[in-house]
């Protein structure tokens, strides 16, 4: 009996464990561990709230205001994934804020975990499929421009969704997040699966983003740099940097916790300050992005913004356009004497 009970605990997932480490009593203490969560817990509600806010805005510039592009689709998708995400991770970390600072244990719904899993599969299956579909744009780019379905990207997105819900759900259903029934092969085989398709998903984002590259700068023909190759360069760098350890320590903390349980000064809540940055900061590039005109910082409307952020044109495409428009009855002259 105590042998199922002890691989119970070791085969539930990450975010539930954490929970029960609210029940340790390192969290009444003043250790170094003590102070740097607590530090952690603060900096995760306020970039939480601010990434909210942010994201709330791309999502209401892009889903209402603005014509959709291939591309936007995908950013509207991400940036739904980042708020989600937000959200979970505020209610988790203002669950544990109350805990550690008024010592009151207020149960919340273990399916903002599942919540939170999902969002972030999602936002790294759409990010891999920005770069992919990218890739794919500068490797054949009259198949692309001919070719490519009319709602590529919305399918694309439906499918993704619906892989990371259904894979966070049974793995949450399996482990006893969703319901007390716990079945230790299920658990251990969804974990699996879930891990699999994260490391292809990553793999696939490092290899398409690194062919992208490779053909802009070392190409034979050199391919101009849009604003949209920009957007999603500083997109992946800040994933791989910010959002991929979260990842990591998610896929190996079952294995690690196996030979040494309970490490009370782990480094989950770094990791988790850190994916908070990450999907606070994508709305942040999009506005930088947008904003750069022939290498300044313009002060534009924020849908004028995004709607650069999102365009596959050079700065010197964006000022013939500007400037046809500006004078039309030059542009005629032209033509017509032509």
């Amino acid at each position: 009996m105590s042998g199922d009970l002890l691989s119970k605990n070791l085969s539930i997932s990450a975010w539930e464990t954490n929970i029960i480490w609210l029940n340790e009593s390192y969290y009444n203490d003043t250790s170094v561990c003590a102070i740097k969560i607590q530090a952690m817990i603060l900096l995760c509600l306020i970039i939480s709230l601010v990434g909210m806010v942010l994201n709330a805005i791309v999502l209401w510039f892009l889903g209402f205001q603005m014509h959709k592009n291939a591309f936007s689709v995908y950013i509207l998708n991400l940036a739904v994934a980042d708020f989600l995400f937000l959200c979970s991770q505020f209610v988790i970390c203002l669950h544990i804020g109350i805990y550690f600072f008024y010592s009151i244990d207020i149960e919340i719904p273990l399916f903002f975990y599942i919540v939170s899993s999902s969002a972030y599969l999602s936002g790294l299956s759409i990010l891999s499929t920005i770069s992919i579909e990218r890739c794919l744009s500068v490797i054949w780019p009259i198949w692309y421009r001919c070719k490519r379905p009319r709602h590529t990207s919305a399918i694309t997105c439906f499918v993704l969704w619906a892989i990371s819900l259904v894979l966070g759900l049974l793995e949450g259903n399996a482990c006893g997040l969703l319901f007390n029934s716990f079945d230790f092969y299920w658990c251990d085989t969804f974990y699996v699966i879930t891990a699999v398709w994260s490391i292809v998903l990553f793999v696939v984002l490092c290899g398409s983003s690194l062919i992208l590259l490779v053909r802009i700068f070392c190409g034979s023909q050199r391919i101009p740099v849009t604003r949209l190759y920009v957007t999603i360069a500083l997109t992946v760098l800040v994933f791989l940097i910010f959002g991929l350890p979260f990842g990591m320590y998610w896929l190996i903390y079952k294995w690690v916790i196996s030979i040494h349980y309970a490490d009370i000064c782990s480094f989950y809540h770094e990791t988790l300050f850190l994916s908070c940055v990450n999907s606070c900061v994508n709305p942040i590039i999009y506005f930088l992005v947008g904003s750069i005109r022939h290498r300044r910082f313009r002060r534009k409307t924020l849908k004028l913004l995004l709607q650069r952020a999102t365009q596959d044109t050079t700065e010197e495409e964006e000022s013939e356009n500007k400037s046809s428009s500006d004078h039309p009855e030059e542009l005629e002259t032209v033509q017509s004497s032509s």
